[in-house]
């Protein structure tokens, strides 16, 4: 029990900083929430890497991680994008579906999926069907309003293959070490962020009382992630995986609670079908 309580603990982190991410990113200059939630984050994670006193890997073994951080920060990004222009309850799901990736990374290397990992793929597949239809049926396909739920849904499956690949080449230099990976992640992650900002920089200025959500949302994740990672070590894989796969809902319940977001009812189905989607594949 004690896994699964730890599990369900990191999907409620996730799902928060989402939802907050989705908000902030709606308010401020998306770069400037990147880098500034992702930069607290790597702080707080560095110093919890010092305080271990675990010595770094060999370098060769952590290139999966930094070019995983890459690729994570790339999904994180047009995820956020996604949430601050399009429909939260749509796009929460369908990025999730993002666990399909190291699924068919798997069976391309010759693993062997179980049938629910197949049948998970299939509902995902058709959930982001069903949740991507116009919230409008009659609506002008030409309208902004259209183009922008499009975009939306775009942004969401980018936002799906880079959580994937993150997943993929976090696995593999978790293997020799689980917090230098992280660390190799999300530096990579950081740097390529300082550059776009240094590229861009956006004309905004950032508050001094944005720092607060930017810094939870940081936090929460970094949170998340080690919590999961606790919760692997006091619980089976296959219970843990599907209760911190539901942090979808989390976001999904907020924006609809707080925000009053309605969906058509075909999207609920997809919402649901993607949803299940991840938890057959977490729980192949």
């Amino acid at each position: 029990m004690e896994g699964l309580g730890l599990a369900l603990t990191a999907s409620m982190f996730w799902g928060i900083a989402d939802f907050v991410g989705g908000l902030q990113s709606r308010r401020r200059a998306l770069l400037q929430v990147m880098l500034v939630s992702q930069g607290i984050a790597l702080l707080a994670l560095t110093v919890v890497v010092a305080a271990s006193g675990d010595q770094p890997p060999n370098l060769v073994r952590l290139l999966p991680a930094a070019a995983a951080g890459i690729a994570g920060i790339a999904g994180l990004t047009a995820f956020y994008r996604a949430l601050a222009i399009g429909t939260m309850s749509i796009v929460a799901p369908i990025a999730a579906t993002g666990v399909c990736v190291p699924v068919v990374v798997g069976i391309a290397g010759g693993e062997h999926p179980g049938p629910l990992q197949l049948l998970g793929i299939l509902a995902a597949i058709v959930g982001v069907v069903l949740a991507s239809r116009e919230p409008d049926a009659d609506a002008d396909p030409g309208s902004s309003h259209a183009r922008v739920a499009r975009t939306s849904v775009l942004l969401a499956i980018v936002a799906a293959l880079g959580f994937g690949a993150f997943a993929v080449g976090l696995r593999s230099s978790a293997r020799a070490d689980v917090l230098w990976a992280l660390v190799a992640a999300r530096a990579t992650g950081v740097a390529g962020l300082a550059i776009a900002y240094a590229v861009v920089r956006p004309s905004q200025p950032l508050p001094g009382r944005a720092l607060v959500p930017l810094a939870a949302m940081g936090t929460l994740d970094l949170a998340a992630n080690g919590l999961y990672a606790l919760a692997t070590r006091h619980g089976l894989l296959s219970i843990v995986s599907v209760a911190a796969s539901l942090y979808p809902l989390v976001t999904v319940t907020l924006a609809r609670g707080l925000l009053g977001e309605r969906v058509r009812r075909i999207q609920e189905l997809g919402v649901v079908a993607a949803l299940a989607g991840v938890v057959l594949i977490a729980a192949g």
